[in-house]
């Protein structure tokens, strides 16, 4: 815990590119990250100043970054931590570069690859004789990941390990920007492990927008889904209705069968009330011992007798 405070009041003295802080930058794992200017610095205005600000800060030597390293772990000082950070700016930037195609502002894409190169630093074991670059360029990336997969939608495209997988490397790997075809499928499914319709659902999301619930306001013969998402089942003259049918089909056609005599009613209930497979007239005609013909006359009356019966109380109710 002391290790993390210590990292979060490192941040307080790191160069920022001064925009409106978007949805998902909002404080997840470090609540009290800020990112004013350094003492004595120009007033940063643009993003272009910031970059060109960033790349003043010189690169480490292994053995500087060891010495720093240590001091933040053993000691927790916190200027170490601060040195360790703005040397590595530059990664950042280069690394946020490369997710500009997902339409999101650079300068936001940089304060989430910030965060991540911070949470880096705050967990980086110089003793393993590893650079801090290979080890928090993951880290970097996860959290620039996870802002663009909450802010290019407004929902959510990918939730799972496969779903993740394809929505970063989909659209490089379709070869034209029509839909993607049931072999070229199979072929990147095998290539990224997920399964063709995991890659179908995924091109699926990718191809489509969003739209507004209520459509446009100005546009009266514009169809918003509004109009079909309503639920009308629990109004009460839907409610009557669903019981008038539920009746119709249980009460009143129970009462429409007693009314046939027994041959007729078998008839009824193997050629349409069955289940399972229903029961040819040839199958009927052998039980009887009469021919196919006559099951058909007998079935035709029988019918013509319900529907007489049914219709009073279809009237009624």
């Amino acid at each position: 815990m002391a290790s993390r405070s210590t990292c979060e009041r490192a941040s307080s003295h790191l160069p920022s590119p001064r925009v409106r802080a978007p949805v998902a930058s909002q404080p997840r794992y470090l609540p009290d990250v800020q990112a004013p200017a350094l003492p004595g610095a120009v007033s940063i205005g643009s993003i272009d100043a910031y970059i060109q600000r960033a790349r003043r800060f010189p690169m480490l030597t292994r053995e500087d970054e060891f010495r720093l390293a240590s001091r933040y772990r053993d000691d927790n000082d916190v200027d170490a931590a601060r040195q360790l950070v703005v040397s590595h700016l530059r990664l950042v930037i280069s690394v946020a570069r490369g997710y500009l195609g997902y339409g999101l502002p650079h300068a936001d894409l940089i304060q989430e690859g910030n965060i991540g190169l911070m949470k880096a630093v705050q967990r980086f074991d110089p003793t393993r004789g590893l650079r801090l670059v290979s080890f928090a360029i993951h880290l970097i990336k996860a959290e620039i990941h996870e802002y663009v997969l909450k802010n290019w939608r407004m929902l959510k495209l990918a939730t799972t390990k496969a779903q993740r997988k394809l929505f970063f490397n989909l659209r490089s790997m379709k070869t034209s920007g029509q839909g993607l075809g049931a072999t070229r499928a199979a072929e990147i499914a095998q290539m990224l492990d997920v399964t063709p319709a995991e890659v179908t659902e995924m091109d699926t999301r990718l191809s489509g927008h969003d739209v507004a619930l209520d459509g446009d306001n100005d546009d009266d013969e514009a169809f918003a889904p509004i109009t079909y998402l309503a639920d009308y089942s629990g109004e009460p003259l839907h409610v009557l209705d669903a019981r008038a049918r539920a009746r119709l089909q249980n009460e009143d056609l129970e009462s429409a069968l007693a009314s046939l005599d027994p041959r007729s009613r078998r008839i009824v209930e193997a050629r349409w009330l069955m289940d399972e497979k229903p029961a040819t007239l040839h199958d009927l005609g052998t039980e009887f011992g009469v021919s196919a013909e006559r099951i058909r006359q007998v079935e035709v009356k029988a019918i013509h007798k319900m529907r007489s019966t049914l219709a009073p109380l279809a009237a009624t109710s």
